[in-house]
């Protein structure tokens, strides 16, 4: 009998440890703070993004950090996602807006309640506290310049591109044109399909369609040169179109390997995670100095082509850890 009742003292012993350990874990989980990282679709070219905030997790013990995906690229859904987080206690946010034009009453509104960050698309006019991620006049310039170089004796070039009401679809597609301004490749047409990889593939497949004296094709969303590579060999034209492109999609990069894709201009979405979410705890923190007075930290670009894509391709593997 003695024994029955040490055993069930000795449980009910075990049974207020763990009680008292879950008790304190538990309140240590909520003391962290939460950072969040909202994107504006469905796209491969945020894993690279996410890759930066898990590193960022492993060198920030005391925050949590999460990414996240709306459901639908639309501001709304996007609006949502983000009044949730904001609902739920989150410390600061890290948008790619949408729709920055439209959507400046909505950060606004997140800016009043938490710490707010741009990233990818900025929203210039919003209350946001800073911006990294690229210069897309920039990138949008060195695009322009692959063209150029493409079609030395100019030529007709069509456009693809996901929100096109986006300030860093709006910025790139400035870009090109500033250069090539003047000469004889001419941008004619840029076709928008909110981020829809089917309707993507079909605006590509619509455009060869209608200009069968077309010259060139840039896919200005990481996507949309894969779906250029699709339709272009499927069509049994790849090669005898000259493609420029965005990102670092591994169709794209394949084809830069290829010679099938003349290059592509490339962003630094990796650092955009990793910095950005340092920057934020460090900002919550009073730590204020990486932010420069006008909030806009600059990630730089680089221009991929056919000599340097390999050397590319495995610091992006290694930055993914594979």
């Amino acid at each position: 009998m003695k024994t029955v009742r040490n055993a069930r003292l000795m449980r009910r012993t075990m049974i207020a440890a763990l009680v008292t350990t879950l008790g304190c874990s538990s309140a240590a989980f909520a003391q962290k703070k939460t950072l969040a990282f909202v994107v504006n679709g469905a796209s491969d070219f945020w894993k690279i993004a996410e890759a930066g905030v898990k590193k960022a997790q492993g060198e920030l013990p005391n925050y949590n950090l999460q990414f996240k995906y709306p459901e639908q690229a639309a501001a709304a859904v996007q609006q949502r996602v983000m009044e949730d987080l904001v609902a739920a206690g989150v410390a600061g946010i890290m948008v790619s807006s949408v729709d920055p034009k439209n959507q400046t009453d909505g950060l606004n509104k997140v800016a009043g309640q938490t710490l707010l960050f741009t990233t990818d698309s900025d929203a210039p006019k919003s209350k946001r506290v800073a911006y990294i991620g690229s210069s897309n006049v920039e990138l949008g310039k060195d695009a322009g310049k692959l063209m150029l170089k493409a079609l030395p004796q100019g030529g007709k070039c069509i456009g693809f591109v996901g929100l096109p009401g986006a300030d860093n679809a709006r910025e790139r597609i400035e870009g090109v044109r500033e250069v090539i301004k003047g000469s004889k490749v001419q941008l004619t047409d840029v076709r928008g399909d909110e981020i829809d990889q089917g309707r993507a593939k079909r605006n590509v497949e619509d455009a060869l369609a209608a200009n069968p004296d077309v010259a060139c094709l840039v896919g200005f969303y990481s996507y949309n040169t894969p779906r250029i590579y699709e339709v272009l060999k499927e069509t049994g034209k790849l090669g005898k179109i000259k493609v420029i492109g965005f990102d670092e999609d591994p169709i794209t990069l394949g084809g830069v390997k290829e010679g099938s894709i003349v290059g592509t201009v490339v962003q630094q979405p990796f650092e955009w995670g990793y910095k950005g979410m340092k920057l934020m705890a460090g900002y919550l923190e009073g730590k204020k100095a990486g932010v420069p007075k006008d909030g806009i930290i600059i990630v730089p670009g680089k221009v991929i082509e056919k000599g340097n894509v390999d050397a590319f391709t495995a610091d992006l593997k290694k930055m993914m850890g594979k």
